[in-house]
């Protein structure tokens, strides 16, 4: 098959093309380097010709929900709209599990995004996914009060990004699903325990205390409004066994 992914060449996007690839596809990388812009629609038609189907991990860095949603309206109406214009025969989006729960402005995007796929004419399949191991790392970085690192209570099922990526690429080569099961890891986890963890593989070994961020994300999180509900699909790598990878 001739597997076109928007975003491959991000964090589970780059997993998305060597799963297809391991699997003898044909995979078409859709990113500026490429020669393809998706906010502006620039490129996707001569990128889509002869394409079976479409994974769609392209992603913007905000907490803006206008920007968020500007994005993913843009280049996701973009996306299905040539999808559409090119006779592919299934679009699959990768989206986040609780979005319709736990009240955060980038989710507002996500929400927005998926609505876009949903209203499509081109036969989709929505697959929300849990946090992936990375998240530690991010939260690591970001969540300071002046330079003292701080880790987020939360609770968290995260799963490897590369297993996110090789399921993306088994929804795609199968018939549309409408919104797929959830996908998260194999386990719960406590989001301070990890980003402390992540903390001391990466040598650092100052003092990080647990907090209870305030807003509405962050006390969603706390709920267990992240976490998949029954019927998902679970993957095999702990963030354990992530974070002994990453040297």
């Amino acid at each position: 098959m001739r597997i076109a992914v928007a975003g491959g060449t991000g964090v589970v996007g780059s997993h998305v093309v060597d799963a297809l690839r391991a699997e003898g596809n044909d995979a078409v990388v859709l990113s500026r380097r490429t020669g393809v812009d998706l906010t502006a629609g620039a490129g996707l038609d001569a990128a889509l010709d002869g394409v079976d189907a479409v994974i769609d991990t392209a992603n913007v860095t905000t907490v803006s929900a206008g920007v968020a949603t500007r994005f993913f309206e843009a280049a996701t109406g973009n996306l299905v709209a040539a999808a559409a214009r090119a006779r592919v025969a299934h679009v699959v989006l990768l989206s986040i599990v609780g979005i319709d729960r736990i009240p955060h402005d980038y989710l507002a995007g996500k929400l927005a995004q998926e609505r876009v796929v949903e209203s499509a004419t081109v036969p989709w399949t929505i697959l929300r996914a849990t946090q992936f191991h990375e998240f530690a790392g991010q939260v690591f970085d970001r969540a300071k009060i002046g330079p003292l690192h701080v880790a987020p209570r939360g609770r968290v099922q995260p799963v490897a990004a590369r297993e996110v990526g090789a399921h993306l690429a088994r929804l795609a080569a199968g018939a549309p699903q409408g919104r797929a099961a959830d996908l998260a890891g194999p386990r719960e986890e406590r989001l301070d325990d990890m980003v402390k963890a992540y903390a001391r593989r990466t040598g650092h070994g100052g003092w990080i205390p647990s907090v209870s961020l305030p807003g509405g994300q962050m006390k969603g999180m706390r709920a267990g409004l992240g976490l998949p509900g029954p019927g998902a699909v679970l993957g095999t790598e702990t963030f354990a066994q992530w974070l002994d990878g990453i040297g």
